[in-house]
């Protein structure tokens, strides 16, 4: 083989295996594109608390956050008592290490929430972790403590009903922000966007986000979200009213849509919860409460509120509550809090079923893996669902415990983190 030759092959080789880690990784709650959809191949349909099951680790305690898998590593967040938990955990179950982040949980709403809702981060060298109490702590993928500090303290007291939950974004080594919270309250700070290095934990920038959102609408528990395409790349945020653009550089606003428009109408209690989903060409953008959900395309500017050009388009009623949005193959699916799943065309919004699957409360949002469509009910059931415009369910599996957790998906592996403990489905 010639030397170039030789180099060609080596470096062909090499892309391949990256890519292939970077299939085999799941780094942040959605996903390594924010998109909830995996590369993954040969996962199982069917399986039970018992059956198909690698391995079962017990947890201290109840989460809702996401499990984040890099370089051979699992990391999930926890409630223990009142101390809230960063735990690392081997793809063979072993426990490796667990950290207190802070001390103080709060149960919200019975059983819906706590502080240890947000999901990490990492990028294989490194893991993030935000409590919903404003702790956020750096660590390496070893357990060393790189910093750990209360944003609250940097940012301002939190002035939200049920903890800030939002997951921040991890890229490029950078964390995004969004801070949407008590806006009309004078003795608050106003809400944020804000840009720290993620290492470092320096102030890259930060910026006011305004809306004269008002009532219960002032508080956001939706995550803010990346899209990037060949001709542009900005974070989205989500709340108040109103869903926006910023400019990585700096932060600046680069459009807003308004989903809650003041007036006589005004809705008091339309807090957004459900997170956009940002897919090249198009982002989806749920309301709450079963009002509107539409899809916007990314080379807008401005307020583009009263702007019909600026969507793709727009469905009045029958967002999800809580599930963000999910895109494949020319078509979103809706999984609503009820258990219905919504599949319309990404281009005109043209509904094809909606159908009932489980008939309990989904909190977790819906992936796409292997050719198939997995929803996870509160009461444990793991929905599998032929994609396309025919509904098809091809499997429903009860774990008997409790999830609000999206699943993740790495190494041909399922996981799946319940109330009680964290779960390897597969080989």
């Amino acid at each position: 083989m010639k030397p170039y030759h030789f180099v060609c092959a080596l470096a062909l080789a090499c892309s391949y295996l990256m890519a292939a880690a970077v299939r085999a990784d799941w780094p942040q709650w959605r996903g390594a594109r924010f998109d909830g959809v995996s590369e993954e191949t040969n996962l199982p349909t069917k399986w039970s608390k018992t059956e198909n099951i690698a391995w079962r680790l017990a947890m201290p305690g109840a989460a809702g956050s996401t499990p984040v898998i890099a370089s051979g590593r699992i990391f999930v967040t926890s409630v223990s008592g009142s101390d809230l938990l960063l735990i690392c955990v081997s793809t063979e179950g072993e426990l490796l290490w667990q950290r207190t982040i802070a001390t103080g949980n709060t149960d919200v709403r019975g059983d819906e929430g706590n502080s240890a809702s947000p999901s990490a981060s990492t990028d294989g060298k490194h893991v993030w972790t935000m409590m919903a109490n404003g702790m956020m702590g750096c660590y390496t993928m070893d357990g060393d403590e790189v910093y750990r500090f209360n944003l609250q303290d940097r940012y301002g007291p939190f002035n939200i009903a049920f903890g800030m939950t939002s997951t921040p974004v991890l890229d490029e080594g950078r964390l995004y922000f969004q801070f949407i919270h008590g806006e009309g309250n004078p003795d608050t700070r106003e809400a944020l966007v804000v840009c720290l290095d993620a290492v470092s934990a320096k102030e890259i920038w930060k910026q006011p986000r305004v809306t004269g959102a008002a009532k219960e609408n002032e508080h956001s528990y939706a995550s803010p979200m990346l899209y990037r395409d060949d001709a542009r790349e900005f974070l989205i945020t989500h709340g108040g009213d109103y869903v926006m653009a910023h400019s990585l550089v700096d932060g600046a606003e680069l459009w807003r849509y308004c989903l809650n428009p003041q007036g006589a109408a005004y809705h008091p209690t339309l807090r957004f919860v459900a997170s956009p989903l940002a897919t090249p060409g198009r982002i989806i953008v749920p309301s709450a409460k079963g009002k509107e959900v539409v899809s916007l395309r990314p080379d807008i500017r401005g307020d583009v509120s009263d702007n019909t050009e600026a969507l793709h388009w727009k469905r009045d009623a029958g967002t999800p509550d809580v599930p963000s949005p999910l895109y494949h193959d020319g078509l979103v699916y809706l999984c609503r809090e009820n258990g219905n799943l919504v599949c319309v065309d990404a281009e005109t919004g043209e509904e094809f079923y909606e159908e009932r699957t489980t008939r309990d409360r989904h909190r977790a949002s819906p992936l796409y893996a292997d050719g198939k469509v997995y929803l996870t009910a509160r009461n444990g059931v793991i929905t599998v669902v032929k994609p396309g415009k025919k509904f098809e369910i091809l499997s429903q599996n009860d774990m008997g415990e409790s999830i609000s957790a999206s699943p993740a998906v790495s190494n041909g592996r399922i996981y799946l983190r319940t109330f009680e403990a964290l779960y390897a489905i597969g080989r």
